[in-house]
């Protein structure tokens, strides 16, 4: 599997989730299988954030 990173800022993760999740109702009005789009989307909620980068020694300021 060749896997891909993707950087994406709040909105556009809230842009991408709300319009898998539209795609997915389309799916289950056509009774269509989610079951790919319902894995994507749980991948997209549960992708880690990125932490700021810490200097040594800014803890203190």
């Amino acid at each position: 599997m060749d896997e891909k990173i993707l950087t994406l800022t709040d909105f556009e993760q809230r842009v991408l989730v709300r319009g898998m999740n539209e795609f997915r109702n389309d799916l289950i009005q056509d009774g269509k299988p989610t079951e790919d789009v319902d894995h994507v989307i749980l991948k997209v909620i549960d992708a880690p954030t990125k932490k700021g980068r810490r200097w040594p020694g800014r803890e203190t300021r």
